[in-house]
């Protein structure tokens, strides 16, 4: 079969020719004419000795008035041994704007007739040719002969950017070859998968770990953003994206965005990278210690709740904890958002900082004011208290004497007239009531109330209007062998010593030693007022008696009464 010939007026090198000194075709020819390391077949494998690097690329002379080029990716390391000097089998792919002939460093073939298309064939070497035209399911492409290539493995994605490759060079394979029915089927899209592998494959070596490089947002995902820098990608994790916390990527970044980013970590057996956004910027927390001081007040806005507090942003990058023990000095918080809610704008006193653990303990109810600061003034002992009850206990009551401000009334000083077993007997939540302080104790923020010292009582009122020697009635309620308990009245209780009373008898036993004149005197009494008119003996005291009795003292402080019978 006669080999085909290309058109001149379809072959894109005429292009080249007219800006260049030579044309591609004319720079083959003097290449197969002049150089004794030309390859049988119609090869285009040259020998390129490495002229001079660059940050990007390695330029190589390869016999021609110009020089070909590759990027330093092409090699391993990222070129990072390759020396002036330094040989390698390059081939021609084109040519560029600045007028370098581009190299590859796969052997690439051009075909020139049946043989050597059979030969690239077997050897899976890559081959030039020319696009031709579009057909149906693909391309047509021109390698010596007629070739089909599938729309597939065109290696772009639309019938636009098909139409763009006609009159093109490409570089393909060919993947199945039938010379009796001349049927030949080229791919280009596996050469530029393995031109991009190695693109790939040198990236992954020429970075490592501190690096900054450029990027472009390529997706975006909850947990991250994937980015590409230089034909590959890596991931920029949520938590690397800003020292603030940013809850979806989505919120900051956007597809297509160019970024510069530190390298983290490589992972070139897994072909990992991972990059940071924020490892740019100063970490926050290092300048914390100097920014924020214990005592100091500062605005922040709440970020998230937790069941044992709330994390407030100071700035970016920095929180602070609100524990709930800190929210309220009035009441018992038992969960944050029972006062606060996400992005609530709070002022906090700083309670405590320490930079390197990272962590600031804020206080809520201090920015408020310790109501306990000024306990003492405001309510000094044997002062009276007004306020609502706010708890029972079975011990006692609580009262709110002001704003995060409660005493404590114990069960025994709720009433002077009877014993409560519990305070609810008498008291309810809510209800207003006065107390009077006993005892005030800031440290331990305790204050003790007594409601009963301020009801007054039968037994004060009775000290405070008899003296000591009054006669008084009373009703006898106990009685011993030598004293008895006495009421005088409600709630009024004295004693009596019994040894002051006289021991009832109906008559008078005389003894051998009996005073015979002080028994004559009671004769004579007898006789003057006669048998029924004689002294009568007192009455033998008993239970439920009601007597006259003196008052024989009378102790205020102690409120007791002692009494004799009258």
């Amino acid at each position: 079969m006669s080999e085909k010939i290309i058109p001149e007026s379809s072959s894109p090198v005429e292009a080249v020719s007219e800006s260049a000194t030579e044309s591609f075709g004319e720079l083959l020819a003097q290449f197969e004419h002049s150089h004794s390391h030309k390859v049988d077949g119609g090869a285009r494998q040259l020998e390129g000795i490495v002229v001079s690097l660059d940050a990007e690329s390695v330029y190589l002379d390869v016999g021609f008035k110009a020089e070909g080029i590759l990027p330093r990716t092409a090699f391993e390391n990222n070129a990072e041994g390759v020396t002036s000097g330094d040989k390698f089998p390059v081939s021609v792919k084109g040519r560029n704007l600045e007028g370098y002939y581009e190299l590859s460093r796969l052997r690439v073939t051009l075909p020139t007739d049946w043989s050597s298309l059979e030969e690239a064939f077997a050897q899976k070497s890559a081959v030039v040719g020319i696009v031709t035209g579009v057909v149906k399911g693909g391309l047509n492409v021109d390698v010596g002969v007629r070739a089909f290539m599938p729309a597939s493995r065109s290696g772009v994605r639309d019938a636009v950017e098909m139409e763009k490759l006609v009159g093109q060079e490409i570089t393909c394979r060919i993947t199945k070859l039938d010379v009796t029915d001349e049927d030949v089927v080229v791919d280009r899209r596996a050469i530029l998968e393995e031109q991009a592998l190695s693109v790939r494959q040198g990236r992954y070596s020429e970075l490592k770990e501190g690096d900054v490089v450029s990027g472009e947002v390529r997706s975006l995902a909850n947990y991250g953003a994937f980015v590409d820098i230089g034909g590959i990608d890596g991931l920029l994790h949520v938590s690397d994206i800003s020292w603030s916390r940013v809850t979806s990527p989505e919120d900051v970044l956007t597809v297509g965005q160019q970024l510069q980013l530190k390298v983290l970590k490589v992972d070139s057996e897994n072909n990992r990278i991972s990059l940071g956004l924020k490892q740019l910027q100063p970490e926050p927390w290092d300048a914390a210690a100097e920014k924020f001081k214990v005592g100091q007040r500062i605005t922040g806005t709440v970020t998230r709740l937790m069941d044992f507090g709330a994390f407030v942003e100071l700035e970016p990058g920095i929180e602070g904890l609100i524990h709930v023990s800190e929210m309220s000095w009035l009441k018992k918080v038992r969960k944050p958002s029972d006062i606060l809610k996400p992005g609530d704008t709070v002022d906090a006193i700083i309670l405590s900082v320490s930079a390197g653990e990272r962590r600031i303990s804020l206080g809520l109810k201090q920015a408020l004011g310790d109501p306990w600061a000024d306990v003492l003034q405001k309510f000094p002992v044997g002062s009276t208290i007004e306020g609502p009850v706010t708890k029972l206990m079975k011990f006692g009551a609580f009262v709110q004497i002001t704003e995060g401000v409660e005493g404590l009334v114990h069960v025994s000083e709720i009433s002077a007239e009877k014993h409560i077993d519990h305070p609810q007997d008498v008291l309810r939540a809510g209800q207003i009531v006065k107390a009077q302080v006993l005892a005030v104790d800031t440290e331990k923020r305790q204050i003790k109330l007594s409601i009963k010292q301020l009801v007054p009582t039968g037994l004060g009122e009775y000290l405070e209007e008899h003296k000591q020697g009054d006669v008084v009635s009373g009703r006898i309620v106990e009685q011993g062998p030598e004293s008895a308990v006495v009421e005088l009245g409600d709630g009024i209780r004295a004693h009596c010593r019994l040894a002051a009373v006289a021991a009832p008898s109906s008559e008078n036993k005389s003894s051998p030693g009996a005073d015979l004149s002080a028994l004559t005197s009671m004769l004579q009494a007898r006789w003057k007022g006669g048998a029924g008119t004689a002294a009568k003996q007192p009455e033998p005291l008993a239970k439920g008696q009601i007597r006259s009795f003196r008052i024989v003292k009378l102790d205020r402080a102690t409120e007791k009464i002692d009494l004799e019978l009258a």
